[in-house]
């Protein structure tokens, strides 16, 4: 994804890569901290909830 937005050049690709990253792991925390208000839902739990479907989406899409 990154590379069709800046290109192939490793030293804009690399720090592009690092955000956006960071940014479904910093959504998915937040996600998890206000779904359940007074506990917490652990960050791996929600972004495997988030990401099977679109894993599941990309298999089948390439058949």
């Amino acid at each position: 994804m990154s590379r069709r937005l800046v290109g192939a050049r490793h030293i804009k690709v690399l720090p592009l890569t690092a955000v956006i990253g960071a940014f479904p792991l910093l959504s998915a925390d937040t996600l998890g901290r206000v779904i359940m208000a007074p506990m917490e839902l652990p960050v791996g739990i929600v972004v495997s909830i988030l990401g099977a479907p679109y894993c599941i989406y990309l298999l089948v899409r390439n058949i």
